[in-house]
């Protein structure tokens, strides 16, 4: 195999089109010269120390790929952005899109038991959130020989996918890694698109909306070859692709740096054609206490969580025979990264990646959306809500947000923040916090004046314990004492 040289991959080449930044904020443009070379030098010395055949990588900002690179070789030349590697358990993210979808059209409830929907399970208890969050105690390999490397054939109906002790754990008790369960929903989502295969479910419902066109089920030229690296000679042995059957959820798609730039702007931003954005934040919401008791490590709905030097990632690691994948995004500084590669094993493709968000971040940090006032006309009633109010003795602010949205902040440092979502009755719901799916309430005197918010039984007044609000247990009529 001649190695090519290193390089960096043209922005119309990664995302399909001319880059325009006519008009966009200066974070939307190319990055620096020294960002750029920063990048690829990670790249190189990921794709050198992990002795793999090629790898490619790129960064996502402002919606955008903003920078692209390969090292390494695909049939004697450097991999542009078009080539398909395999992704492996990146697949699952794409799942988890398709389950909220029908979650969110009314066909199923995520605390519904499997077995609702799928006869003959062996596993019928188990709920739709603990396949997504790999909290079902389910076996995590599927019985038989190694099914990456086998044909589906050899299991051809969901029961022949278990053995005769599908669940290791107690349900819903701990994060148990399982590819058996992401099998699972495969099924459900065709069954409840009656009948059509979970891959097709995708191309029209989350591929196509999105411009992915190339991604697919099986590989489709240009694509790379899959390669295990002798662990004590420089030499190369080919991987078979195996097209995986019912465990195709579990890990089967093919895709490019083209597309996955395009997924992980999805991630980062949503797409109201694919995901409402509540049903994203979901996805990307802890859903298992971690493992080791440290939140360094989680998982979501199809998604896995990390925490970088005070950062919190979203994305998800891929590996198949021969290949290797990572994507990771940082919702809040609204940057993500993906690294391909046709390794079985040795390259750090998820702590590439992670350090490709960690680079941009600390070259060019992201510049703040600059400060607008709220579209008008404000409601003076709701106007008036805001400022200071006391739990107690505790100090908080209430800030109006968009859409009638409210904000409730401590002020003394110590206490409970949240957001809230106005609702059509007049109250609002907390969005995160303690407070989350928490009710907030306005409440009024005889006169209709309002004497008090009402947070989930909790009492917020306009002064420390104001005597003439409900305190719950009352107030000492001789008041304050000096």
């Amino acid at each position: 195999m001649t190695i090519a040289e290193s390089t960096e991959i043209s922005l119309s080449e990664a995302v399909g089109q001319e880059p325009d930044t006519a008009g966009a904020p200066d974070e939307c443009a190319e990055l620096l010269p020294q960002t750029r070379r920063a990048l690829l030098h990670r790249l190189a010395v990921g794709q050198a120390e992990g002795r793999a055949p090629s790898m490619t990588g790129a960064v996502v900002r402002g919606g955008r790929a903003v920078w692209t690179g390969a090292r390494g070789s695909v049939e004697g030349e450097v991999p542009h952005g078009d080539v398909q590697y395999r992704i492996g358990s990146l697949t699952k993210t794409f799942v988890a899109v398709l389950v909220l979808r029908l979650r969110d059209e009314g066909l199923l409830r995520l605390s519904d038991p499997v077995g609702a929907h799928l006869a003959d399970t062996p596993v019928p208890d188990a709920t739709i959130a603990q396949l997504l969050s790999h909290s079902a105690g389910l076996a995590a390999e599927p019985r038989g020989p190694w099914w990456e490397r086998t044909a589906g054939e050899l299991r051809p109906e969901p029961a022949d996918l278990f053995d005769e002790r599908p669940q290791r754990h107690p349900a819903g008790r701990r994060h148990h890694y399982s590819n058996v369960g992401y099998a699972l929903l495969g099924a459900l989502v065709e069954r409840l698109r009656g009948g059509v295969p979970w891959g097709e479910v995708l191309r029209r419902e989350v591929l196509a909306p999105l411009g992915m066109s190339r991604t697919t089920l099986s590989p489709e030229r240009p694509y790379a070859n899959g390669w295990a690296v002798h662990p004590w000679a420089d030499a190369l042995l080919p991987e078979p692709a195996a097209d995986t059957g019912l465990m195709g959820p579990a890990g089967q798609l093919w895709s490019t740096l083209q597309d996955l730039c395009r997924w992980a702007a999805f991630l980062l931003r949503g797409d109201g054609r694919v995901l409402g954005t509540a049903s994203l934040a979901e996805l990307r919401t802890p859903a298992v206490p971690p493992e080791n008791g440290a939140w360094d490590a989680g998982y979501g709905l199809g998604v896995q969580l990390l925490r970088r030097e005070g950062r919190l990632l979203v994305g998800h690691h891929g590996s198949m025979p021969g290949f290797l994948a990572a994507l990771w995004a940082d919702v809040e500084e609204d940057v993500a990264a993906v690294v391909l590669t046709n390794c079985t094993s040795g390259p750090a493709a998820g702590a590439v990646a992670t350090d490709l968000t960690g680079i941009v971040i600390a070259h060019e940090p992201r510049i703040s959306e600059p400060w607008r006032p709220l579209p008008g006309p404000l409601d003076p009633e709701l106007l008036a809500l805001t400022g200071p109010w006391y739990w107690g003795a505790n100090p908080h602010a209430l800030r109006l947000r968009a859409e009638r949205g409210l904000e409730l902040t401590p002020l003394s440092g110590a206490g409970r923040a949240s957001r809230f979502r106005a609702e059509k009755d007049g109250t609002w719901t907390g969005l995160d916090g303690y407070y989350a799916g928490e009710t907030l309430r306005v409440g009024r005197d005889r006169d209709g004046a309002v004497s008090h918010l009402d947070l989930g039984t909790f009492v917020f007044t306009r002064e420390p314990y104001e005597p003439s609000a409900p305190v719950p247990g009352g107030v000492d009529p001789d008041g304050w004492r000096v």
